[in-house]
């Protein structure tokens, strides 16, 4: 009896440690919605549903502006910004962060090259599922390739940010060789 219990609240520890993973999967239509934008200082309105008339989206969620691993994957998407839009992709991130905060994170951390996302009451951090379990003011790290007709083609959860822009890349660079 003891060791089963003991069993339990190892295994109920681990997933407590464990990242949440997106309740979307691939093949799933996805959630339109519209946000405050900001790209390179500039604030605008982002619509999901008239960005994917233009081709497939890159819709990263981050958990908060100006932290040393959202920092980091602001500046790998920035670099790779070109790369997405050789291939008819847009690149977006969005946080729970208010647009006066994302003004400035647009211009030093995503450099100019991407729209970054308000979502200060995490409406579509939820509608998408991904709220960092552990911190649920914040969303988690999950990246989102979505074709141009709403669908999800593919989804990426890690805090870790190193393998995000590759995988998304990969998976924006497989839909295209199918077109």
């Amino acid at each position: 009896m003891i060791r089963k219990k003991l069993f339990l609240l190892a295994v109920g520890s681990l997933l407590a440690l464990a990242p949440a993973f997106a309740a979307l999967k691939v093949g799933d239509q996805a959630p339109d919605f519209t946000a405050q934008a900001s790209k390179g200082g500039e604030v605008s309105t982002f619509s999901l549903s008239a960005k994917l008339k233009e081709g497939p989206v890159v819709l990263y969620f981050y958990p908060a502006a100006f932290t040393k691993g959202c920092t980091a994957e602001a500046h790998d998407f920035a670099d790779a910004v070109d790369k997405f839009k050789d291939l008819g992709a847009t690149v977006v991130g969005i946080s729970h962060d208010d647009i006066d905060k994302l003004n400035q994170f647009s211009v030093s951390e995503c450099r100019g090259k991407f729209a970054v996302l308000a979502d200060p009451n995490l409406k579509v951090i939820k509608d998408f599922d991904v709220v960092w379990a552990d911190k649920p003011q914040l969303a988690s790290r999950t990246s989102f390739v979505i074709s141009p007709a709403g669908k999800i083609l593919y989804t990426y959860t890690d805090l870790n940010p190193e393998l995000h822009v590759a995988n998304t890349l990969a998976a924006v660079q497989a839909w295209k060789a199918k077109q």
